[in-house]
């Protein structure tokens, strides 16, 4: 316009949601820390003698705080892609902060602990009747039991087409792998119907 050449504008990076869930003392923040690029957002309080009972993580973890609201951290995949992960809250009180973590997800990891398989029901049902892709990480704590990823499955009743993977939370190419399972999947259930026409 005024004899300078316009530079184009650099493409705006698309953003993808995933959400992170399980039951309480899962690994739900562990797993976001592990993975994000930038200091994860953690809303953690301390447990009191007052959630003695109600919160309690299973097996002496030393665990000492609980997510009251969510986790938040950022991937970038390449300069066109990044990845936001928010962790939800896993006790059922907390419920009610669901539905705005889910709002607009892609999909979501939900992570199991052998010692308390029945945590998980809830969520697997949200997912479910939200029609949310998902994966399931069984997170192998040490003091778990070690049932293998059948026995985990038939127990969760959960459908042969949800992959389900072993993982340690605290790694980062774990963390990895169910991010790439996550997005395999999605991938798969998006090219289905285009398939089936």
């Amino acid at each position: 316009m005024f004899g300078h050449s316009e530079v184009p504008a650099a493409p705006l990076a698309s953003s993808v949601k995933i959400v992170i869930s399980g039951g309480f003392g899962v690994g739900k923040t562990t797993l976001i820390g592990a993975i994000s690029e930038i200091e994860p957002l953690a809303t953690e309080a301390a447990m009191t003698e007052v959630s003695r009972g109600v919160d309690t993580p299973g097996r002496n973890t030393g665990k000492t705080t609980t997510t009251v609201a969510l986790d938040f951290g950022r991937i970038t995949l390449d300069a066109n892609l990044v990845l936001y992960l928010f962790g939800t809250p896993g006790q059922e009180r907390f419920e009610f902060l669901w539905d705005d973590l889910l709002d607009g997800a892609l999909g979501g990891i939900i992570l199991v602990d052998t010692d308390r398989v029945e945590d998980c029901y809830p969520v697997l049902e949200y997912f479910e009747q939200r029609r949310t892709p998902f994966v399931v990480g069984v997170n192998r704590f040490d003091a778990a039991p070690n049932f293998d990823l059948e026995e985990v499955r038939e127990a969760l009743d959960i459908d042969p087409a949800v992959i389900m993977l072993d993982c340690d939370a605290r790694d980062r190419d774990s963390v990895k792998n169910l991010l790439v399972a996550l997005l395999e999947q999605i991938l798969r259930a998006r090219r289905a119907p285009a398939l089936s026409r």
